[in-house]
């Protein structure tokens, strides 16, 4: 998800104003079944001609008795479809072999969040969609308990923001002191960065996440899966040793010796030397390793379960997400890479909304865009003014963010539903 700020206080008062907004904004109810185990085009054609989704964080995910509300509530309000996270921080809100399970399941061995979703959810005849956060791997504020954690068995893969190129050459990647130094400075910027980011310009990182989401698949009878955070935190990384390093001796035979001989004398004083010197081809680069990522989670996933759908959330601006985030989305539909894309417009203001979702529609063709409407930035009226809109612009669907903040007091289980009837009618589910 892009960051977020704190919910909208609902009032019981606005649900008068609902039931006068959303007469004619009925999604037609159809069936949110996967497509078949095929190619791209079939999947996409296949796909559900009206998704109605939640985005649902894992703090619903952490107990049993929330699942069952999260499911009741959904069911009674006309959603269809649940897009539960299950990997928050590279960690595994399911039993898998790969990742640590997630430390607030510590104390319930014997609950598997995804297998209970996946059992009530389908009972209720939703779909269920596993949201994987792909990059980001860390909190900053409190780093992983468990040892095997990506980050201590591969701290070369962290992304390193530009402004601390230098030093962080000079510190051994295996010390505590190298991951230690990057989460104090993530700290003091988390107005601009989330938390500690693993670099897609690795292939052992993109194996890795590969394998990640290959064998969630693989073990359990999802949907879908939604690809999160499969970005950069902005231009200004990956300025790793490591990254550079692989850039570096990824351009060398490409470079004329005049170019060879200004980057080996400008290196010793400038670590950045390369990326500096060659800046189209190093965002060329990240771009295409970023890719390639999506590239293997792609064949990771049909080649376990070929029906499954694979959606992402992604920065809706496209110029913006290629040039400050190398997520380049429009190359990824165009490889045939997403069977739906979900264009992250939380914007408040309704011709913003329309303009980002519209360009989404128009550049996908015939893969399904589910709008992605920040529901937890605004009121009842705008959240059912903006999904009015996104039918209109003829997607396939929408997608809310999140449930969580949907319930969050003063409103509960029933607001949302309230919602789901008011958006999509009565009788949708």
């Amino acid at each position: 998800m892009l960051r977020t700020i704190p919910p909208v206080v609902v009032r019981a008062a606005y649900w008068l104003v609902l039931a006068s907004l959303c007469v004619t904004m009925t999604f037609r109810a159809t069936a949110a079944a996967p497509p078949s185990p095929v190619a791209l085009s079939t999947a996409a054609q296949r796909a559900p001609v009206a998704t109605r989704a939640l985005w649902v964080t894992r703090t619903t995910m952490a107990s049993p008795e929330s699942i069952r509300q999260l499911v009741s509530a959904a069911a009674a309000g006309g959603f269809n479809t649940l897009v539960v996270q299950v990997r928050g921080r590279g960690d595994s809100y399911y039993n898998g072999t790969v990742e640590p399970r997630a430390s607030e399941l510590a104390a319930k061995p014997a609950f598997d969040p995804l297998a209970t979703v996946l059992q009530d959810a389908h009972a209720a005849g939703l779909t269920v969609h596993a949201w994987v956060a792909v990059n980001l791997v860390s909190s900053s504020v409190s780093l992983p308990a468990a040892r095997h954690h990506v980050i201590y068995r591969a701290p070369e893969w962290l992304m390193v923001p530009l402004e601390l190129a230098a030093e962080m050459k000079k510190v051994d990647v295996r010390s505590p002191a190298y991951i230690g130094r990057l989460a104090r400075w993530t700290r003091a910027h988390s107005d601009e960065v989330e938390g500690l980011y693993s670099s897609p310009v690795h292939p052992g990182a993109q194996a890795h996440a590969a394998a990640v989401i290959g064998e969630l698949v693989q073990n359990y009878a999802v949907d879908g899966v939604h690809l999160d955070y499969v970005r950069f935190p902005n231009e200004q990384f990956d300025y790793s040793p490591a990254a550079i390093e692989l850039f570096k001796t990824t351009i060398l035979p490409d470079l004329t010796n005049q170019e060879r001989r200004a980057a080996a004398a400008r290196e010793p004083l400038d670590p950045a030397a390369y990326p500096n010197l060659f800046p189209e081809r190093w965002n060329e680069f990240r771009r295409s390793g970023l890719t390639e990522l999506v590239v293997k989670v792609r064949a990771a996933v049909k080649a376990a379960r070929p029906g499954t759908i694979i959606s992402a959330a992604v920065v809706p601006d496209a110029r913006q997400a290629t040039e400050s985030r190398l997520q380049d989305w429009r190359d990824w539909l165009d490889q045939s890479l997403l069977d739906a894309l979900c264009p992250m417009a939380y914007t408040t203001d309704p011709s913003v909304f329309s303009q980002q979702i519209a360009a989404a529609r128009n550049y996908a063709g015939n893969v399904p865009v589910w709008a992605g409407i920040g529901a937890y930035r605004l009121t009842p009226p705008q959240t059912l003014q903006h999904m009015a809109a996104a039918r209109t612009l003829g997607v396939s669907g929408v997608i809310l963010f999140s449930y969580d903040a949907l319930i969050a007091a003063p409103n509960n289980a029933g607001s949302l539903s309230e919602l789901g009837r008011a958006a999509f009618g009565a009788s949708s589910h």
